[in-house]
């Protein structure tokens, strides 16, 4: 298995309390000869911003400390999952720079020794088939205020039970006519043992085991035998999993497991404008409210990605966010600092002038053309871009103006009678404006000041600022997808009285059909990275043909201060 950044190293900087923990096992007297961690995604949608806090923990942890991390398809509710999904967490897993150890895994590989187990402890007494439906299992099973009552099946004969399970497992009874459930104690405190189910009827096809099986494991009973099976020393989850953790205990202590692995538990990551479960985002894709799991404004890994976001700033900003036990809401804004920072350190160089006003350039020939060479990034050695400056170029609408009183520097664009610098290019001189009938300027009539490509000019033609241009003649047309946060709430998950759905925010996707950029884009990449010149970070996006560009906007340049 290969990365697309196999060379990245991908350990973590910082230290945090699992890695206390870690360090305490390595240097105690029954120290594991090796760290093994695993990460044991559900494929029933695809990753999140949550997920990649989560990859970077165990697979970073495994790094630090010269152990494995296993991937593991906690594949044991097919009705939810598919094919699709896993191989989008295997693409997302990959692209963050992350390797697994081995083969990857699946819980559906070990559907037989769980059926044996299952087996097993209905032997020891310890398990039994109940046939309570589902309204009287809740009855039964009480609340977090009324004990449970023991389930009139809980003391058939080991026999009669495990005559039934056969019977289950050879497709004898309908549906959720019945279910395995474990016998521990209806008067707990903790709702997780009161007797909790371990398999029951599912009359699904898996993807991976096709109709072989006509039960399935709950999660419970499946994660922690698997974790033993795999050699798993630290069992490493989020902080809602710390109540099932006795639950956890009870089935390693309570079958022929070789080894034991301890279960820890984090805070997930949430943040603002966002929502992370699983079900909301399939909802969102269901509905056509995003266009596909990696819309460029879902928070999946996937949609990072097609936005621009790179693998470095993803795993920068879980690092920054850390690793502890509090619960909380992280400002999404951190995680776009971390992405910005990230871009203007490394993305590309290039023009692209959204609201394109025509400037003709009187002293240079008509049908003459000048190769301008311009750096690729101003800092680092990528490489020199070549831009064509002709009679006839775009420049921003926003960038001149007839007002001559303004000031040098209260407005350092192009204004009638003054100079400015084209980006890369001449200084030039704005010398009149044509009009149209109804009063809009439509055209600049300029004149360039020779000598001006790479030279300082004469304090008489010290221009006001610098601007971006594009040739009209060499320009390439290119649509610009401009994205903002998808939710108008800050806590869309939690509104009283309005559906997270109703929540959208109507302006989260503008697009300008057409832009034009300068010619240098024509050999961009999908997933490219660009600054466009006063304009925002974009990306090239998968949806570019032959005869138009697509470019996703990554970011504004600048933080918005509203946000």
């Amino acid at each position: 298995m290969s990365t697309d950044n196999p060379t990245l190293d991908t350990a973590p900087k910082t230290s945090n309390f699992i890695h206390q923990i870690i360090e305490g096992d390595l240097n105690g007297a029954s120290a594991p000869t090796q760290i093994v961690t695993r990460f044991p995604p559900e494929p029933n949608g695809y990753l999140h911003i949550g997920h990649a806090k989560s990859i970077c923990l165990n697979f970073g942890a495994a790094d630090k400390y010269n152990g494995v991390c296993h991937l593991r398809f906690d594949d044991t509710n097919p009705e939810k999952e598919s094919q699709e999904y896993i191989d989008a967490i295997k693409r997302d897993i990959s692209w963050l720079g992350f390797k697994w150890h081995e083969e990857i895994k699946y819980t559906s590989s070990y559907f037989d020794q769980l059926y044996s187990w299952a087996v097993y402890l209905i032997e020891q007494g310890k398990a039994y088939v109940c046939d309570l439906d589902v309204e009287q299992a809740r009855a039964y099973r009480g609340d977090f205020t009324t004990p449970g009552k023991n389930s009139p099946y809980r003391d058939r004969s080991i026999e009669e039970k495990i005559a039934l399970f056969a019977k289950m497992i050879a497709a004898d009874f309908a549906e959720g006519f019945c279910s395995l459930l474990a016998k521990i104690d209806m008067q707990s405190s903790n709702m997780n043992l009161r007797d909790p189910m371990l398999y029951r009827i599912l009359n699904v096809s898996h993807h991976q085991t096709g109709d072989k099986w006509c039960i399935y494991p709950i999660y419970d009973f499946a994660h922690g035998q698997s974790d033993s099976i795999e050699g798993v020393t630290h069992s490493i989850c989020t902080l809602e999993f710390e109540g099932h953790r006795p639950l956890y205990e009870w089935f390693l202590a309570n079958l022929p497991v070789t080894n034991v692995p301890r279960q820890y538990e984090f805070s997930r990551l949430e943040l603002n404008y966002t929502v992370t479960s699983k079900r909301k985002l399939k909802q969102l894709v269901d509905q056509n409210i995003v266009n596909g799991w990696d819309d460029p404004r879902m928070p999946t890994i996937s949609g990072m990605r097609r936005r621009g976001f790179s693998a470095v700033a993803i795993r920068k900003f879980c690092e920054m966010v850390g690793v502890t036990r509090s619960n909380g809401v992280v400002d999404v804004s951190m995680l776009e600092s971390a992405v910005r920072d990230d871009l203007e350190s490394n993305a590309k160089r290039a023009m692209c002038v959204v609201d394109p006003l025509k400037i003709t350039i009187s002293n240079f020939a008509d049908q003459a053309c000048e190769m301008l060479s311009l750096a690729v990034h101003p800092k680092l050695d990528m490489g020199i871009r070549e831009l064509p400056f002709s009679k006839h170029l775009f420049i921003e609408q926003q960038d001149f103006s007839e007002d001559t009183s303004l000031g040098r520097k209260k407005f350092k664009r192009l204004v009638i009678g003054d100079y400015v610098r084209l980006r890369g290019a001449y200084v030039i001189k704005a010398d009149a404006v044509i009009k149209d009938e109804q009063g809009n300027v439509v055209e600049v009539l300029a004149s360039l000041v020779p000598g001006t490509v790479g030279a300082n000019p004469d304090p008489e033609f010290k221009p006001r600022g610098v601007i971006h241009w594009v040739s009209a003649e060499h320009a390439v047309p290119c649509e610009l997808r401009i994205y903002d946060r998808l939710f108008t709430d800050a806590n869309p998950d939690k509104n009283k009285e309005k559906s997270f759905t109703q929540l959208i925010n109507p302006d989260s996707l503008q697009v300008i059909s057409r832009a034009w950029a300068e010619p240098s884009l024509l050999e961009a990449q999908v997933e490219d990275g660009y600054q466009f010149e006063r304009t925002g970070y974009f990306v090239a996006d998968m949806d570019s043909t032959a005869d138009k560009l697509v470019f996703n906007q990554t970011l504004p340049l600048r933080a918005s201060k509203a946000k």
